[in-house]
């Protein structure tokens, strides 16, 4: 016995580990075994590191010393967290419901400051000051729970987005009203503070929307290396919110803020999105949750009765003044039950902002050796941190299962029976081919989530082993860009005597449904257009095919501009091409504008409105095709100009479609440019070939070459 307790007091002498690397480790024991045990036990994972945090600080067994590193790391997951909930909030459903976004923020912050100051005063016996600052730290929330939304991908549900941005406006309210609370208590507050606060705030919010997307417009177009733009990004989050900070409002509010501003540049299918998304969750966050929960002291709970009276009663209030928030608001935009869960299990949380809020109450001197928070009131709000994140984190979890069981119900109901999509993505040119693959990833249906097929053809020549070595190694770095995003890749390298017939046998071999590729790439003076094998492809192949020139990256653009010509509507294609440049637009979170016929821009604009609601879609009637070559003055270098054509022999095709080659040339060089020949037949035509159905069309007829040498004659004289 005296020799396991001379081990245990030597194992205990080396308790507190103070060795930064040591604690590092312990850190990534927890946040690795942490979610495993939670699991066991049917807990969120968010309250297992907050226990973890707990029991391993020195309210707990003592095991880690809470040194800078979860100051810095906490402080640094607390902005991510901000961040990414600005980075993937649905903005054109903020602009549409901006009225709820504002109703609800004030709601939310309001009534439980309201409740929590009269409870203070009525119950505790608090002065109205120290009311006053319990009332500003219930208004506001922390969105503790807010990774419990990633796992579920409901970060653009509406009842989502309603909390992230009533939160913003809660905790900017109490901030501001914490800001003239303690300013009351300096002899430097006047009229002046105020007007420089307000104009700095102006300012910050000003420039910030001006210069961060010019900044990122400009990197994102010059710099594809995939850690310097997440550099760029983590630079961004962190400059917005040190320059918050000193104007005076939270850091918080700025990583929030400039999330907003990069949110359309960031897709959230993106590489990018994915490593910062898998940073976050992977290390920042889960510091910052076991650094909340090293501050907690459940001892205090037991200290006194008093103790445990001031956390029942301050846990009560503000829990009940956020659940009467979220569910009136949810009574009065009629929403579900599921998404009034939502609402009050994002709102209800209390962490850093507490914490930082009550440490300005701790240095607020009401009288000579008194201050404003004493110990009782330090120790309930520390507690009530406690109770809040576990509320917090158990209501968002089941509130997401419920919406996940009626979307999945309502999908199944509406979802098609027969969808064959299944893009085949055509790569040649390693410059372009990562573009090509961020295409595609952008069009396909995220629900499905089938695999992309990319292919390689290589002439079957002499050069043929070190063609397909090439081909090999960049199909290798396509998966890996993919594997980036969460995005199967079958690949395959193909040996061909001609390109177009390797591309048209792999197309049906693999079952594709469609294919994207890039335009060929010229090196003579005079190119064809169409290249030595597109023209042959889209002629011997009726399925849809895109057609893509990128001039910059796509994450930049600001506006699609599609040309539908007349009687599109009546191709068998004609809601494939629409759905795909939907779900480009959404992804892309910019507004698109189609030039038409009203009969066509009509039934676009229905779709549109049923499918994709959330898509800014504009409508513009073009009376004819020839009207085509107006438009170039209009196409900037940030728009992507989508010509819509037709193979000959279709319903929508027209004499005006020859000229397209030369039209494109002539007037939009340098443009970024999608190209779109649509299924026809319903895309189950039979290949046959026969003496009455040519197997190869050339681009110009004899008739058209005879003309035009005509027409130079007549130029030159």
């Amino acid at each position: 016995m005296s020799t396991f307790v001379a081990k245990m007091t030597l194992l205990l002498s080396y308790l507190p580990i103070t060795d930064p690397t040591f604690i590092f480790f312990v850190v990534l024991l927890i946040i690795l075994f942490a979610p495993i045990v939670m699991s066991k036990l049917r807990i969120p994972h968010i309250i297992g590191m907050v226990l973890a945090g707990i029991a391993i600080g020195q309210y707990g067994f003592n095991i880690l010393v809470r040194d800078n590193s979860f100051e810095l790391f906490g402080r640094v997951g607390l902005y991510y967290i901000m961040f990414l909930a600005g980075l993937e909030m649905d903005m054109e459903g903020v602009k549409k419901h901006s009225r709820r976004f504002l109703l609800f923020g004030l709601l939310t912050c309001l009534i439980p400051l309201i409740l929590t100051y009269i409870m203070s005063i009525a119950l505790l016996g608090y002065s109205p000051a120290a009311s006053f600052l319990l009332g500003c730290i219930m208004a506001s929330n922390t969105l503790i729970a807010y990774p419990i939304i990633g796992r579920y991908g409901l970060q653009r549900h509406q009842s989502v987005a309603l909390s992230v941005g009533s939160s913003m406006i809660s905790l900017f309210l109490a901030l501001v009203m914490l800001a003239a609370f303690s300013g009351s208590f300096s002899k430097d507050s006047n009229w002046l503070f105020w007007v420089l606060f307000v104009l700095k705030f102006v300012a910050f919010c000003v420039g910030s929307v001006i210069l961060i997307p010019k900044l990122t417009r400009y990197f994102l177009r010059r710099y594809s290396d995939a850690v310097m733009q997440y550099i760029f990004v983590m630079a961004i989050m962190f400059l917005s919110a040190a320059l918050s900070s000193l104007i005076g409002i939270e850091g918080v509010f700025g990583a929030f803020f400039s999330g907003l501003i990069l949110n359309r540049y960031i897709p959230r299918v993106s590489p990018l999105m994915n490593r910062i998304e898998f940073i976050g969750n992977a290390l920042f966050i889960p510091y910052f949750l076991i650094g909340v929960g090293m501050l907690i002291n459940l001892g205090t709970l037991f200290s006194s009765i008093q103790v445990v009276w001031i956390v029942l009663l301050i846990v009560f209030f503000g829990t009940f003044g956020k659940a009467v928030a979220a569910y009136v608001c949810s009574l009065l935009f009629r929403l579900s039950k599921a998404d009034g869960n939502m609402m009050f299990g994002l709102t209800s949380a209390h962490a850093a902002g507490a914490i930082a809020m009550v440490m300005v109450g701790i240095r607020l001197e009401v009288a000579p050796g008194q201050y404003l928070v004493g110990n009782d009131m330090l120790n309930g709000i520390i507690m009530m941190i406690l109770f809040t994140c576990i509320i917090s984190t158990m209501m968002t979890e089941h509130a997401s299962k419920q919406i996940i069981i009626q979307e999945k119900s309502h999908l199944q109901a509406d979802a098609p029976k027969d969808d064959d999509e299944k893009i085949l993505l055509c790569v040649k040119y390693p410059e372009i081919a990562p573009h090509l693959l961020y295409l595609s990833m952008f069009m396909r249906n995220q629900r499905l989530n089938r695999d992309l097929v990319a292919l390689n053809v290589v002439y079957d020549d002499q050069n043929s082993n070190a063609a397909r070595e090439e081909g090999l190694r960049l199909l290798e770095k396509l998966q890996q860009t993919a594997s980036a995003s969460d995005v199967k890749v079958q690949t395959q390298v193909r040996l061909a005597s001609n390109i177009a017939n390797g591309i048209k046998h792999a197309f049906r071999e693999f079952a594709c449904s469609e294919i994207i590729m890039g335009m060929h790439v010229h090196t003579d003076i005079n190119p064809r257009f169409w290249g030595e094998f597109i023209q042959s492809l889209y002629n011997g192949l009726n399925r849809q095919i895109i057609l893509m020139r990128f001039v910059q990256p796509m994450t930049t653009l600001r506006r699609i501009r599609v040309a539908v010509p007349s009687r599109a509507e009546f191709e068998p294609g004609f809601l494939r091409w629409l759905e795909r440049l939907s779900r480009l637009a959404g992804q892309l979170d910019c507004r698109i504008q189609f030039h038409g016929r009203n009969e066509s821009l009509e039934l676009i604009k229905q779709y549109i409105n049923n499918r994709h609601a959330s898509v800014r879609a504009e409508y513009t009637y073009m009376a004819h095709w020839n009207e085509l070559p107006q438009l170039a003055g209009e196409i900037a270098d940030d728009h992507l100009f989508v010509v819509v054509t037709a193979r000959k022999g279709t319903i929508s095709y027209k004499t005006a479609l020859e000229r397209l080659p030369d039209e494109l040339q002539q007037h939009f060089s340098g443009k970024n440019l999608m190209i779109i020949f649509p299924d026809q037949y319903g895309g189950h035509k039979d290949e046959r070939m026969s003496f009455t159905e040519a197997q190869h069309h050339e681009e110009n007829s004899i008739y058209d070459t005879i003309l035009r040498w005509i027409h130079e004659r007549k130029m030159k004289n």
